[in-house]
């Protein structure tokens, strides 16, 4: 019995074991994965065995040599799969998806956020492949490469399907039509796996583009008729006031509305802001929508009043579509249409986007005078920016629509010690405590450039629209974020932290602060009816918030909402007023429409729906059906 040698273990055994044991180590360690039960930890615990034992199956069929490349390769590939969801997941608190990692042209501008997210401490998350590397390159001898019959093949493969048959079951037991909530990435990854996720996600980006191949403009009529039902007529006191204006539309980047009138250490974080929707409109029950497009979400969001998708940004996967957006109506009635950035122009796909949009000029990076004394971070400064601007203004034809995009108050929230207008947080995260001085900055930029619009008699003739973009802190920092708020942040108030400031500033009107709940696809109508432009034809999921029969009802991208009475997020129903969790009945009505607009909007979208319909003398055309 002593002699008796130790038969040990094959090198796909050992792979698998490696990779499935770093995975659970990265599930518990990197993403913050809600677990209810002792059902969902086993879930959780297996689900990556079934992705693994496909995968790396395929090696049963190779010969020796080409079996210790393949498991060595595959287990790079898995690896870097799985390092790069850490990564975004740092920042987003999010799953990749396929469309965004065909967005290459964006990481040229990732510098300074990569940085800040990679430590040297990152390369245990491949200790598992170094491992590997060396067992195939020293060859010990507990190391085996058995032969293995037809027979074994197709055992092994017949275990590995049974065994996602069962993972997939007890899922469904867990969360029933599992696979239908593509929009909740986390639920996905927690159930099916990191590895599977992938595979599915893949199998959605197939199908998502067989969708506009099949489309065809019969599938617009009930939308058309679902618009109607849901349109709110303007408010005649408010309709046309702006008309003729200018319009100066500013995207405050990663500003949230928990900032607004808000000082730490005795000062305001934003003080020219605090004081400039004073004499403005401002809407402090005002959602972003944003999904993984984040900047270029809310810009598509803001211009067509359409919902982003729940995974990619639509400026790459279908910026070639029909869209009736706000910019190519503006230049039917006369308005001249530019969006000013100072970044790269390929940025986001916003070259080609923009065209799609009916932009008529993009003032892009090359238009500024950019250096290394007037950048930090993702480009030129705010305050440059704005200046440098002015003269692009003065030679537009008036009246114009101008977009400008911020960048300094962009992750990692980087600020050279001149621009520190008030010193950082003190908090247990660097994120949130920079994140208060670019905020500052950017509050700093804005009050600079409404006093040249005033010094260059622009800013009287002009309504100024300022609105977030998106959060600025992720659910990462909740703990930070907690001790600031002075409570626990828990997803009613997370939901609630996705509040994100719109201003509107009409010359000669007076300031008001208003509470309906809005979101930003509510900005294309309220503008287009300020400057006398009825939208009644459009395609749209949002409504004028003037109107006295706008709805307060606000759908967010992973499905949450909110009403005047309630928050729904995370299959939780919350009273408003408390915060408190109620019977789930409570929010019943509204979850139908919410996902039937996140539905509808997603065909329109997919389908490129957009091209099979017209507007001729204020008459609707479907391709060849005529609606009035």
């Amino acid at each position: 019995m002593a002699n008796k040698k130790w038969p040990g273990l094959s090198l796909l055994t050992i792979a698998i074991l490696l990779i499935w044991l770093k995975t659970n180590i990265v599930y518990e360690t990197s993403f913050d994965i809600k677990i209810e039960n002792g059902i969902q930890q086993f879930i959780l615990w297996i689900n990556p065995l079934s992705s693994l034992l496909f995968i790396f199956g395929i090696s049963l069929f190779l010969k020796e040599k080409h079996q210790k490349r393949y498991i060595l390769g595959s287990s790079i590939f898995l690896g870097i799969i799985l390092y790069a969801n850490v990564v975004f997941y740092r920042i987003y608190t999010d799953f990749l998806t396929l469309p965004l990692l065909f967005q290459t042209s964006n990481m040229s501008d990732l510098g300074s956020s990569v940085k800040e997210l990679v430590s040297w401490t990152d390369m245990f998350y491949f200790a598992d492949i170094i491992i590997l590397a060396v067992l195939i390159k020293k060859s010990p001898s507990f190391i085996k490469y058995p032969t293995y019959t037809r027979w074994a093949k197709r055992i092994f493969y017949l275990a590995a399907a049974g065994f996602a048959f069962f993972n997939l079951s007890l899922a469904e037991t867990q969360r029933t039509q599992l696979l239908t909530r593509t929009f909740d990435r986390e639920i996905l990854v927690k159930n099916i796996g990191a590895y599977n996720y992938q595979l599915y996600d893949l199998f959605l980006q197939t199908k998502s583009s067989a969708q506009r191949a099949l489309a065809d403009g019969g599938k617009l009529t009930d939308i058309v008729n679902y618009n109607a039902a849901n349109y709110a007529a303007p408010n005649q006191d408010m309709f046309g006031i702006a008309k003729g204006k200018n319009v100066i539309l500013i995207s405050l980047e990663s500003t949230q509305s928990f900032l607004v009138n808000r000082e730490v250490n005795g000062e305001e974080i934003t003080p020219f802001l605090n004081d400039f929707i004073k004499k403005s409109y401002y809407f402090n029950n005002f959602y972003h929508q944003t999904g993984q497009g984040k900047t270029s979400d809310s810009e598509f969001i803001v211009e067509n009043s359409l919902y982003p998708l729940s995974r990619g940004a639509v400026f790459f996967t279908h910026s070639g579509n029909e869209y009736r957006a706000t910019p190519e109506i503006l230049n039917e009635n006369g308005y001249y249409t530019a969006s000013l950035h100072a970044n790269n122009k390929s940025f986001w796909n916003r070259d080609i986007m923009y065209q799609s949009l009916g932009y008529q000029r993009f003032y892009e990076i090359e238009d500024y005078d950019v250096k290394e004394e007037n950048s930090v971070g993702w480009g030129l400064k705010d305050i440059d920016f704005f200046e440098q601007s002015i003269q692009h203004l003065k030679e537009m034809p008036q009246p114009f629509y101008s977009k400008f995009i911020t960048l300094t108050n962009h992750f990692p929230f980087v600020l050279e010690e001149e621009d520190k207008f008030i010193e950082p947080l003190t908090t247990g995260s660097k994120t949130l405590n920079n994140y208060i001085p670019t905020v500052r900055y950017q509050d700093e930029a804005l009050k600079q450039f409404i006093q040249q619009l005033k010094e260059e008699g622009i800013y009287d003739n002009s309504i100024i629209v300022m609105y977030g973009d998106h959060n600025g802190i992720s659910e990462n920092h909740n703990k930070a974020m907690g001790e600031l708020l002075g409570e626990e942040v828990t997803p009613f108030v997370s939901t609630q932290l996705q509040r994100v400031p719109f201003v509107i500033h009409i010359p000669g009107e007076k300031g008001k602060t208003i509470s309906t709940v809005s979101g930003q696809v509510d900005i294309k109508p309220t503008l287009l009816h300020l400057l006398g432009i009825d939208t009644k034809n459009d395609i749209q999921f949002g409504s004028d918030l003037f109107s006295k029969d706008k709805k307060e009802f606000t759908v967010l991208r992973d499905g949450s909402f909110i009403t005047k009475d309630y928050v729904y997020t995370k299959e939780i129903c919350y009273e408003k007023k408390t915060g408190y969790p109620v019977e789930k009945d409570l929010c019943t009505p509204y979850i139908e429409q919410a996902n039937e607009e996140l539905d509808i909007s997603d065909s329109i979208i997919y389908g490129d729906l957009l091209r099979f319909y017209t507007v001729n003398d204020g008459r609707l055309e479907i391709e060849d059906v005529e609606v009035e």
